[in-house]
């Protein structure tokens, strides 16, 4: 767009395309500070004001996206690279969910109301603070009385739609084997009512370290923390109704979040994700019982973490057969149809048809 990629010229449009500053409006700022940038050259101020000047460029650049993930991202977008792909390199709002074991959304809207928190459009127990314009930061919610007294978490809103869609039920034994520091472990556990057992469990001590005093300020009782011991999980194999992998992935689908990672990330990455994203899901297939569900989920967007996933494990299992995703939609949360993509097997979360963070999600059950 401006014919270089130097610092000044990157800024220059980033404030007129973005900050919606005229470059008239630059050029004023600048002859009143002699610390400023010289006033925008010919150039300049025909680069800055050009309608769509990239409209013509590749297909990678329009969409902002490093040029060899294109082929698995127009799978996972249905072709409509572009788009989706501007989309992702939006600015994302925050989004909050409602610990209805603590409150209910309507006090956490009253707590919230001068940050302009409003309700999801989909998950039924979330908020959102829209992104601000410029350079203005979200609030810090996490220091107001209401989140300390766990009235809500921090949670992305496509995050609280796959916790839904993995259908965990009253009184049933659940296994979250990725748990980490415990996001959708707490949305189930409250979905669960505080009744039956989680089971949250993660080989990483690390990752695992912070669910403690999530679950105390959120007054859940009905998860059981398993630590990363050899047998820890021994006495629950082919005993789940539920076994949920929340799978370590490139986090693709978060870019909106860390636009550095989409140019960091290569094909040696996506590589080592997916044997580790195979390992786990033969793992996790051991503790579901005849009858049980198995879930995965990515918080990516590229089809080799995803669709391929599934369909290479639901082949070599002849004992899973796929939940249909319109039939869990249905069954968990009617008004997430149609903000869904459908792919073979499962279905993808995006910024521009969920407004959400990228997710993917896929059930099985075990005969």
């Amino acid at each position: 767009v401006m014919g270089n990629d130097t610092p000044g010229a990157l800024v220059l449009s980033v404030a007129v395309r973005e900050w919606e500053v005229t470059p008239e409006e630059l050029n004023d700022l600048f002859a009143q500070d002699s610390h400023a940038p010289s006033i925008l050259s010919a150039d300049e101020a025909y680069r800055l004001g050009a309608a769509q000047p990239w409209r013509d460029a590749p297909e990678h650049v329009q969409a902002d996206l490093p040029e060899w993930t294109l082929p698995s991202l127009a799978a996972s977008f249905h072709g409509n690279v572009v788009q989706e792909g501007q989309a992702l390199a939006s600015r994302p709002p925050l989004d909050l969910r409602v610990n209805t074991i603590r409150g209910d959304r309507d006090r956490v809207l009253k707590a919230l109301g001068r940050f302009g928190a409003v309700p999801t459009a989909i998950a039924p127990h979330g908020l959102r603070i829209a992104a601000g314009a410029r350079d203005s930061r979200t609030p810090n919610v996490q220091v107001e009385e209401s989140y300390l007294k766990g009235w809500f978490e921090v949670q992305d809103q496509g995050s609280q739609i796959v916790a839904a869609l993995a259908g965990a039920t009253a009184h049933e034994q659940v296994l979250d084997l990725c748990a980490g520091a415990g996001g959708k472990t707490l949305a189930m556990a409250a979905a669960m009512g505080n009744t039956g057992q989680v089971f949250a469990y993660d080989s990483d001590r690390h990752r695992l370290a912070p669910i403690y005093d999530r679950l105390k300020r959120n007054g859940v009782r009905n998860v059981q923390v398993r630590a990363p011991n050899d047998g820890a999980l021994a006495d629950l194999v082919g005993k789940m109704d539920r076994v949920v992998i929340d799978a370590p992935c490139t986090g693709s689908g978060t870019w909106r979040r860390r636009p550095d990672a989409k140019w960091k990330l290569t094909p040696e990455q996506v590589a080592a994700r997916v044997a580790e994203q195979q390992a786990i899901l033969e793992e996790g297939a051991r503790y579901v019982a005849p009858g049980g569900t198995l879930v995965y989920i990515t918080c990516s967007l590229l089809d080799e973490e995803n669709g391929a996933q599934a369909v290479r494990f639901l082949s070599l299992h002849a004992d899973f057969e796929a939940v249909p995703l319109d039939a869990a939609i249905a069954a968990h949360l009617p008004q997430a149809a149609g903000h869904i993509h459908h792919q073979v097997q499962g279905g993808l979360l995006t910024p521009l048809l969920t407004q959400t963070d990228g997710f993917y999600i896929v059930i099985a059950r075990r005969h």
